[in-house]
């Protein structure tokens, strides 16, 4: 795999694969109309201005054959976001379209594989092109008519004393707090009785496995 440096903001620099340095410095799909002029069968949004990660999706979809014909997308982010969501755009356009039940089970992975890698700590960035991809989808099902469809990521509350779910240690394990005390840490989650640990630390295991094969 051919890799460069590139820099960040605190001076350290990130190996990055010839092909995240292709999508990010020519992002592919990018939406440049206005999006209140554009034309989407479905669109999603996913992120928060907080913590300054924001991805936008729009897609268009052949009704005939089931298949995304067309998918535009905006993201705040930094060179990984940017790469994976050019590259996830690719992924479900080309060969006249992925159909829909098969773009709903696209993985971080299979974004990451497709850009030969991405370093540990921004592999949580993939997760937003494929989580605004998902509903992008599901507003097309709604929109369609078609709610027997949608399939929602519903969260479970595994720290009850503090009300921390189990997005939320995903969202911090992909974030690089891969240990029961830097969740601690991070989100409060088993500071109060303790009980949930077992189910914390699990978890942990569950998502490293999942996002970084570990």
């Amino acid at each position: 795999m051919n890799t460069d440096n590139t820099g960040n903001e605190d001076g350290n620099g990130w190996i990055y694969s010839e092909r995240v340095k292709k999508h990010f410095f020519n992002p592919q799909n990018l939406l440049k109309e206005d999006p209140e002029t554009y034309k989407a069968d479905g669109v999603g949004y996913v992120g928060s201005p907080a913590c300054g990660d924001m991805m936008k999706m729009w897609i268009k979809v052949d009704p005939i054959t089931d298949t995304i014909k067309e998918c535009k997308w905006r993201t705040f982010g930094c060179a990984s976001a940017i790469a994976s969501t050019s590259v996830l755009s690719e992924m479900v356009t080309e060969n006249g379209g992925m159909e829909l039940d098969k773009a709903m089970q696209l993985r971080p992975q299979d974004i990451v594989e497709k850009l030969a890698g991405l370093p540990d700590r921004k592999i949580h960035c993939s997760v937003l092109g494929d989580k605004a991809l998902r509903a992008a989808i599901n507003d097309y099902f709604r929109k369609s008519k078609q709610e027997h469809r949608i399939i929602k990521d519903k969260a479970t509350v595994v720290c009850s004393c503090l009300n921390v779910t189990d997005h939320e240690i995903e969202e911090a394990v992909l974030e690089g707090k891969n240990s029961y005390e830097k969740i601690q840490e991070h989100t409060k989650a088993g500071t109060a009785c303790g009980s949930c640990k077992p189910r914390i630390e699990k978890l942990i295991k569950q998502y490293k496995l999942q996002y970084f094969g570990d």
